[in-house]
């Protein structure tokens, strides 16, 4: 009886820290992510697909690594800072956060001062096929970019401070500071458009590097006075204090910047090869963008409220709370993500058309983004889940098993990319008769993704936590056969009916397929029992 009542007000508690915080957090990152969808309608008609944008593709791999990793919301250094500042008061948890920031500052500085003087060494590294205008750009915009490095440690280092105070709003909605910046930063180039070739090249081919810095900087700003507003900024601290709260952090952060950081290790490889291709790295972002923009909505809408809540499940030894919570994480995931898989493949080419094709941005760009689309639509799943596994395996600080499966995932991307684009061998051609292009290099991260999902899944019953994974797998197949009828229906009304060549007819076509298919999805995941989701509240 005891249990049972200790259940039920377990999942009262969830029911209320949900309600009270997935509206705000979903609404900041949906406000950031619109954003950002502006920003990148705007780089599409500025830069099309072409070599200025192609270029600061490769020169923001290795900042924008360390701003998704280390510095972005759900990454490592917030998800390690949330574990542990979480259990301590305001003062305590300051003095911690001052020292991490203070030793953390000074190892990134240290490492933008190393990129910048090496800057066009590193793009021959990344990029070693591409032209020689496009890495002469790239390592230009890689100098303009190297302070947004030390700038990523703290901004990482707030969204968890911020978080575990339960702050989530100001963490979602920071991304957009910087799209914003963006915008305004190309507005102002179409205004004022030099003729003069050196203004040109330092206001043009430069413009979205320091677009990109100045809204860190920005966004950095913001961050630390909402930080110093809640009492978290101790300027004065011992160093000597909390020792042991430091090292859990570091202990986290080192392993788990890997594991979770797998697909945006990947990038390295994925770019490496892409220069081998015109035009890739621009297609890519195009399309990557096009899946991440809800993706992020869904990943901190579902896994960024359940984080604390995992913490303290772990610290009290909840093992079957968090087993069942997890469970039902994992079940809300795949109910969304394969609904997207759907969505993406059947409206593809209108999403395009509507959302990029103006301006620089052309029908033969167009061609090409909707190849890359539909590849990254079928990883979806597998991203999200991923995503979650692993942070479920650093919040009960078991970082061990993803290191070694994401270490083993990323030897697996570079065979697959290598293989997937025909396994070249300088002086002796092609040696695999499968050569997929660009949508070979995404095929590659969507089998790596699967695979390591598969280890992370396995291995948990070693960590106590056991999966039902036969279950979970009956319930994947019957929500895919949902969205595969969904979906065949949905393309079939387009291929009958779908005649306008206006973007508003496009754009409202748009709208009655997505609702159809959505409605479609709904009512054959409902009546094959796998969509759990409740549209009204019970009287009590």
């Amino acid at each position: 009886m005891k249990l049972k009542l200790l259940e039920k007000f377990r999942q009262i508690q969830m029911h209320s820290f949900l309600k009270n915080n997935v509206f705000s957090i979903s609404f900041g990152t949906s406000l950031s992510k619109l954003a950002g969808c502006i920003r990148q309608i705007f780089i599409a008609a500025a830069f099309g697909v072409g070599v200025t944008y192609d270029a600061f593709n490769y020169a923001y791999i290795i900042p924008g690594f360390l701003l998704i990793i280390i510095g972005g919301i759900n990454g490592p250094l917030h998800n390690a800072v949330v574990s542990v500042l979480t259990p301590l008061n305001k003062k305590n948890g300051g003095i911690v956060l001052t020292q991490i920031s203070i030793k953390l500052s000074i190892l990134l500085i240290g490492l933008a001062i190393l990129i910048y003087f090496n800057s066009s060494l590193l793009i021959e590294l990344l990029a070693p096929n591409l032209s020689y205008e496009a890495k002469a750009i790239a390592s230009y915009q890689l100098k303009i970019l190297t302070p947004c490095i030390p700038l990523s440690g703290f901004i990482g280092l707030s969204f968890g401070a911020l978080n575990s105070q339960r702050k989530f709003f100001l963490s979602s909605i920071s991304p957009a500071i910087t799209s914003l910046t963006t915008i305004f930063f190309i507005l102002l180039s179409w205004i004022f458009k030099q003729e003069n070739a050196y203004s040109q090249f330092f206001t043009y081919t430069g413009l979205l590097a320091f677009a990109t810095l100045t809204g860190t900087l920005i966004q950095f700003l913001v961050q630390i006075s909402e930080i110093n507003k809640i009492g978290l900024l101790r300027f004065k601290s011992n160093l000597q204090l909390f020792k042991d709260e430091e090292r859990r952090i570091f202990n986290l952060i080192i392993p788990a910047s890997i594991s979770s950081g797998l697909s945006q290790i990947n990038v390295f490889i994925d770019m490496f090869f892409a220069s081998s291709f015109q035009g890739a790295a621009s297609g890519l972002a195009y399309g990557n963008f096009l899946i991440q923009a809800p993706l992020g909505i869904l990943s901190n809408s579902l896994i960024l409220p359940l984080l604390p809540k995992f913490s303290k499940l772990r610290s009290n030894k909840d093992y079957i709370g968090l087993q069942k919570k997890l469970i039902s994480g994992i079940e809300y995931c795949f109910l969304t993500t394969i609904f997207l898989t759907g969505f993406f493949i059947t409206f593809n080419n209108q999403i395009v058309e509507l959302v990029f094709q103006r301006g620089s941005f052309d029908y033969s760009a167009a061609l090409k983004v909707k190849n890359i689309l539909i590849a990254y639509a079928v990883g979806i799943p597998f991203y999200l889940y991923k995503d979650l596994l692993v942070r479920t395996y650093y919040l009960i600080e078991k970082t061990t098993f993803p290191f070694k499966s994401s270490f083993a995932g990323i030897i697996l991307n570079i065979f697959f990319d290598w293989f997937l684009i025909g396994a070249p061998i300088k002086n002796f051609g092609n040696l695999s008769p499968y050569n997929f292009g660009v949508v070979g290099i995404i095929l590659s991260s969507v089998i790596v993704n699967f695979i390591v999902c598969i280890l992370l899944s396995f291995n948990l019953k070693n960590e106590n936590i056991h999966l039902p994974n036969l279950d979970l797998l009956r319930k994947i197949i019957l929500m895919s056969l949902a969205a595969f009828i969904g979906s065949t229906i949905c393309f079939t009304i387009l291929q009958t009916t779908n005649n306008s060549n206006s973007n508003l007819g496009e754009f409202l076509f748009l709208i009655f397929g997505s609702l159809t298919f959505f409605a479609i999805y709904f009512f054959l995941t409902k009546c094959l029992k796998v969509n759990r989701f409740k549209v009204y509240k019970k009287k009590i």
